[in-house]
C-alpha cells in the first residue's frame, strides 16, 4: 500500500493537539500545537547529524501541509 507523504491525525483524548504523520524516511509524528516530535525510526550517530539539519525543513513542510489541508476544508 502506498501512503501520501503526510497524514493529518487527531484524537479526542488530545483535543488541542494537531498531529501530522510523516510517512517517508525519517518517519515521525509531530504535534503542531507544541512542535513535539516522536520519531518512529532508530538513529545512529551519523544519522543524528544529518537529521539535525533536516528537522527544521520537515517541520516547515508539515506546517505547510496542515495549512493546505485546512484551506481545502474551508473551500
Amino acid at each position: 500500500m502506498e501512503f501520501p507523504k503526510f497524514l493529518l491525525a487527531d484524537n479526542t483524548d488530545f483535543p488541542e493537539a494537531i498531529f501530522i504523520v510523516h510517512t517517508d524516511y525519517p518517519r515521525f509524528i509531530i504535534n503542531l500545537q507544541n512542535d513535539e516530535i516522536e520519531w518512529l525510526e532508530e538513529f545512529d550517530a551519523h544519522d543524528q547529524k544529518e537529521l539535525e539539519s533536516e528537522v527544521e525543513n520537515l517541520i516547515e513542510e508539515a506546517s505547510q501541509f496542515y495549512d493546505r489541508e485546512v484551506a481545502r476544508y474551508q473551500e
